[in-house]
């Protein structure tokens, strides 16, 4: 299993491989490895917007020379019951026409049963 952290880019679907950090008492923006665990006050980026990001102006930017490599598969168990949680609560397609049976109508919370005579 992968780590489920995504690139903090609006709409940037990336897998996170870089952790930037902005240090405000030397106005620097560092850009390093992923860290092991998501902070509240740094942000997860893809390699791409890693590459890219250039700092404020009047700041200094550290950026890692190596390679970011993406995260180690975990099997870190609060992980593992979260996709479990997720999977179970994807919708299970609609039965086929046939297997439905009888009909009933139905419109939002309302049911419409049919007259017995």
């Amino acid at each position: 299993m992968r780590s489920p952290r995504r690139c903090s880019r609006n709409g940037c679907p990336r897998q996170a491989v870089a952790t930037l950090t902005y240090v405000y008492n030397d106005s620097t923006a560092v850009v390093g490895p992923l860290a092991a665990f998501a902070e509240p006050h740094t942000y997860d980026l893809c390699e791409p917007h890693a590459r890219s990001l250039t700092a404020p102006r009047g700041w200094e930017l550290v950026r890692h020379d190596g390679e970011f490599a993406p995260p180690p598969p975990t099997t870190d168990d609060l992980v593992a019951l979260a996709e479990a949680v997720r999977e179970a609560a994807r919708p299970s397609p609609p039965p086929l026409e046939e297997d439905r049976g009888p009909q009933q109508g139905r419109r939002g919370h309302l049911r419409v049963i049919p007259p017995t005579y």
